[in-house]
């Protein structure tokens, strides 16, 4: 009698060890919050840099899944109207903040800039969740004044809240007119591969977990 109850306890606990995924033992979620930059525009989103690194985490074991809530045109301002829907929906152990090339782009006022992308910050950390912030550049027909302000918000936020911060997201791709798109804004799908050798190494240092 002992021996068939300790059967039965063994089949029970194998059965639920089994059935871990099933009863809410999720793994762990990136969540990308982005623009055009982010989303794969104008290529198969396939090849875009977020799902090139889904497949990264995968071949390296991590047990991340990725939700990628990147929307062409999105400014700051669209990004924190977003985010506490998005962070409440998928509850992020990470988030990957990419937004602010717009608000650049469209001579938007960098106090606001600033201001949205410290708000999302505190919102994420509030929720727990650590925060790679992305940073951009513009073109230099913008003028040094408001260009230099451009970049220097993004460090400011990463200072305030002690944020790894990608400098350019398109560091090694923007000035090589054959991995750009005919804008001369995107890149191409040969570029999205070096755009994530350019962000791994700053999201590897904030502490993946397998």
């Amino acid at each position: 009698m002992e021996n068939r109850i300790l059967a039965t306890v063994r089949v029970i606990t194998l059965i639920a060890f089994i059935s871990l995924p099933v009863l809410g033992w999720a793994a762990p979620t990136i969540l990308v919050l982005g623009d055009s930059l982010s989303a794969a525009y104008g290529i198969g989103i396939e090849q875009g840099w977020v799902a090139l690194l889904q497949k990264k985490l995968q071949a390296l074991r991590y047990t991340y899944n990725i939700i990628n809530s990147s929307n062409g045109g999105d400014t700051t301002s669209n990004g924190l109207e977003r985010l506490p829907a998005a962070l409440k929906q998928y509850q992020p152990a990470i988030v990957i903040l990419a937004l602010g090339s717009n608000d650049g782009l469209r001579g938007l006022p960098i106090d606001a800039m600033k201001n949205n992308l410290m708000q999302m910050a505190e919102l994420a950390k509030q929720s727990h969740a650590k925060v790679l912030l992305v940073g951009f550049l513009i073109p230099l027909n913008y003028g040094p004044i408001y260009r230099q302000q451009f970049e220097q918000a993004f460090k400011d936020v990463a200072d305030r809240y002690n944020l790894p911060r990608v400098p350019f997201l398109l560091e090694n791709v923007a000035l090589h007119p054959e991995l750009m798109q005919a804008d001369g804004l995107h890149p191409n799908a040969t570029a999205e591969p070096i755009i994530l050798d350019t962000l791994w190494p700053y999201l590897n240092d904030i502490g993946l977990a397998k």
